[in-house]
């Protein structure tokens, strides 16, 4: 007999199929409490667009946005672009996701990377438009500037930001932490197995799961034991000192704790307090020491044009232009006789206020060490929030402002062969017909001494963010009557000089020669800005002797 045939006959074949519902918890972490932290996180490799820099320049990796569970997925597919190049990341995100987060920093350290807190400003193509096509096969895809002011790393982000081998965030970058939201997601499974009885005895044949229903979920604010373990592990392999870690544990998880710079410093979170320029700034492009995010692209040198496609020789305009587009600091001395050898200097700002503005006016003011040359503003305004950082940068500089335009003597800066004497280029002061509009008018309440003259013109409008503003004005003592008077008008408004002085938003109706005039040197005591040349340049700026 065939044991085989045996067995079937003394097995009693029975096919069942048994429904049973199962509750199955499981658990998600988030950073906050919000339900939309914004657009999801997008990377993209971007060439810098400084003027000058072709056919070297710098390059680095944007990562704009929300940190979500495939966010870790969509970086390994852009690192394998790269080809092994090293590229530092410029970061700027709400946060997100707590298990995504430590991923990314994970990978951020095996690949030794940089990262530095700060937004990328594109330049034309923008990662989330519609045929934005590839500038070249394995370079960069987009071409933009890095700003750090408004940029952030919240929640999530520290976690990302901590896997960087070198990081840095600058003193207008916003680094905060939080306690961590664990969110608890019930599912009913629903399941349908299918069994038979071998012997009086039932033996499973498959369970197949055939529906799945959210069964609620619920929140703690409370980070767990395992968890506080998990993110002590992390943070200690990353060389970040403890703090870090408490100082989560301590702030609600509907708060926003901003750890300063210095205390990032401490707590060995960013690893110098240089900012975002320190990774992305064209001079690391110098040919006698190239760093190694910098790449050549032979096909960008100037040199390389045809003949046919070379433009006419006007090598000032390009220059004049931006002038009007972007605002522009020079250091500038007086050329009037009468004050020579020792002459009043300043800085002359004139153009729109874009973000970059107080990355510009930050540069200009590191060249002067210790030195406190007023502002002389000329401007029909731009970018507001550009405008809050640069007003901000001058009231912790100590810096008076009056409005007023500069005309250069010989020669404009913008042309390339007008040089600066002793770090100076010779100009005179003017106020008449001087426009200060808009937010022109808010980086003006900066200064400790605001000035504007019966010749100049200055005007102000509700732009929005109407409490970020009244905000800063209080920051900056201006009385808030200065709302009252603007906000029954949705147009501009010229400000008349009693209004300005009453509300604070002046301190003296001066025109800007009481800063930058021929003569304020003779005072007692003498103007911070004057400075005496050397008797060689005073000799020959001097005027002829009769």
């Amino acid at each position: 007999m065939v044991p085989g045939r045996l067995f079937h006959r003394r097995a009693l074949w029975l096919r069942l199929i048994c429904l049973l519902a199962l509750l199955v918890t499981g658990r998600a972490f988030a950073t906050d409490i919000a339900p939309d932290l914004g657009p999801t996180m997008q990377f993209g490799i971007v060439r810098s667009n400084a003027p000058g820099c072709e056919p070297i320049c710098p390059e680095w990796i944007s990562a704009e946005g929300s940190i979500e569970a495939g966010t870790p997925a969509l970086f390994k597919r852009m690192l394998k672009t790269l080809g092994g190049r090293k590229l530092p990341i410029v970061v700027n995100s709400p946060g997100g996701n707590v298990e995504a987060a430590l991923t990314l920093g994970r990978l951020i350290r095996k690949n030794k990377l940089d990262i530095a807190i700060g937004k990328t400003v594109f330049s034309g193509c923008q990662p989330d438009a519609k045929g934005c096509q590839g500038r070249d096969k394995n370079g960069a895809r987009y071409l933009g500037d890095v700003i750090d002011y408004g940029a952030m790393c919240n929640s999530a982000c520290p976690l990302m930001f901590a896997g960087g081998v070198q990081r840095v965030a600058g003193e207008w970058a916003y680094l905060g932490v939080h306690q961590i939201t664990t969110t608890y997601i019930r599912t009913k499974l629903q399941y349908r197995t299918t069994y038979r009885i071998v012997g009086g005895k039932k033996k499973v044949l498959n369970t197949k799961i055939v529906s799945r229903k959210n069964a609620g979920s619920y929140k703690t604010y409370e980070m767990s034991k395992s968890v506080e373990k998990k993110l002590a592990a992390y943070l200690n392999q990353m060389g970040i000192e403890p703090g870090v870690l408490e100082t989560m544990k301590s702030t609600p998880a509907s708060a926003i704790h901003q750890i300063a710079l210095d205390d990032m410093l401490t707590l060995k979170l960013v690893t110098s307090a240089d900012a975002v320029d320190m990774l992305t700034t064209a001079s690391l492009c110098r040919p006698d020491r190239l760093a190694a995010n910098c790449r050549e692209i032979p096909g960008n040198k100037p040199d390389g044009l045809t003949a046919a496609a070379k433009p006419a020789p006007q090598p000032a305009e390009p220059e004049g232009m931006q002038r009007d587009k972007d605002m522009r600091f020079v250091v500038v001395r007086g050329s009037n006789p009468l004050c020579n050898p020792e002459c009043p200097e300043w800085i002359s700002a004139e153009g729109a206020i874009t973000p970059q503005t107080p990355q510009k006016l930050r540069q200009v003011l590191a060249t002067l060490g210790d030195r406190r040359l007023p502002v002389v503003i000329s401007s029909q305004g731009g970018d507001l929030l550009g405008a809050l950082a640069a007003g901000r940068l001058v009231r912790e500089k100590k810096l008076d402002v009056a409005v007023g335009r500069t005309d250069f003597v010989g020669c404009d800066p913008g042309e390339w062969n007008c040089l600066a004497k002793e770090g100076a280029y010779a100009g005179l002061s003017i106020d008449a017909g001087v426009e200060c509009d808009s937010a022109c008018a808010l980086m003006l309440a900066g200064g400790v001494r605001r000035l504007v003259g019966p010749r100049a013109r200055l005007s102000l409008y509700l732009m929005g963010q109407k409490q970020m503003v009244e905000a800063y004005l209080e920051e900056m003592a201006i009385d808030p009557a200065l709302f009252t008077a603007i906000e029954r008008r949705s147009v501009e408004r010229q400000l008349e000089p009693d209004m300005m002085l009453k509300v604070g938003l002046t301190t003296s109706p001066q025109s800007v020669d009481a800063l930058t005039g021929a003569t304020i040197c003779d005072a007692v005591p003498k103007p911070q800005n004057c400075r005496i040349r050397s008797s060689a340049n005073a000799e020959a700026d001097a005027p002829a002797k009769l």
